[in-house]
């Protein structure tokens, strides 16, 4: 069941098989969650933090005019609120956009783990700072990139995540995501979505179809979305 979680974990340093074993002793009950529900709501106190065992979630937040913004995007081997473990209070929600598996692991576990194994308690407190990472690159992505440029960035983004834990085949993974929804993310109208999707479309770089992405031109995408991943941590080494 935290087969992605370990994967993801060893994509950036060593995880011994005491600290897998520990993990999965901890990550045990489980449930199924239907697209369009809450795996968080905001304002509520979690007393667990959700690991994504299979599928897509989405933190957003709305304003006042009822508009949604999705701030982040979460894939298998994410916990999509680890953060709440030391925040108590979420001041945002966690919605799944697919139908989604995850696992659950208490505070209280998550505690114990902190006082008595330093070297998985900074794994873990890794993962938040990558989230932190990631953030950051979807503000400049937002900020200061072209659509056509920010959607490029992201596809790359998912790609690369995907890859480890082993959802990507053939250069294509799964992507459920509605047109609509894939607006919220990138903050544009639908029209303008469906505008800055074309000029990949015709540009060859990418398809997307029956829910279904599909890389064609990895570097070309890689060039318009100014991706470099450095920022994913990518790399094997002590933490």
């Amino acid at each position: 069941m935290i087969e992605s979680l370990i994967a993801n974990l060893r994509a950036r340093d060593v995880v011994s098989s005491h600290e897998a074993q520990l993990l999965s002793s901890i990550i045990v009950r489980q449930r199924w969650i239907a697209a369009d529900e809450d795996l968080v709501k905001e304002g509520s106190r979690p007393t667990y933090s959700i690991l994504l065992v299979d599928g897509i979630a989405a933190r957003y937040k709305f304003v006042e005019d009822g508009k949604r913004q999705i701030t982040a995007l979460h894939v298998s081997g994410d916990f999509v609120d680890l953060h709440a473990f030391p925040l108590k209070e979420m001041d945002h929600g966690v919605v799944a956009l697919s139908h989604c598996h995850i696992a659950l692991a208490d505070h209280s576990d998550l505690k114990k783990v902190t006082e008595t194994e330093p070297h998985l308690a900074r794994l873990l407190w890794l993962l938040t700072v990558i989230d932190g990472a990631i953030h950051r690159e979807w503000i400049v992505a937002m900020g200061r990139r072209s659509k056509k440029s920010h959607m490029a960035h992201l596809f790359c983004e998912l790609l690369l995540r995907l890859e480890v834990v082993g959802k990507v085949e053939n250069s294509s993974f799964s992507f459920p995501l509605t047109q609509l929804e894939m607006a919220d993310v990138l903050g544009i109208s639908l029209v303008h979505l469906n505008k800055t999707l074309q000029l990949l479309r015709d540009e060859k770089v990418l398809q997307w179809t029956k829910q279904t992405i599909t890389v064609l031109d990895l570097e070309r995408l890689k060039s318009i979305g100014e991706f470099e991943p450095g920022y994913l941590n990518l790399r094997v080494e002590p933490r």
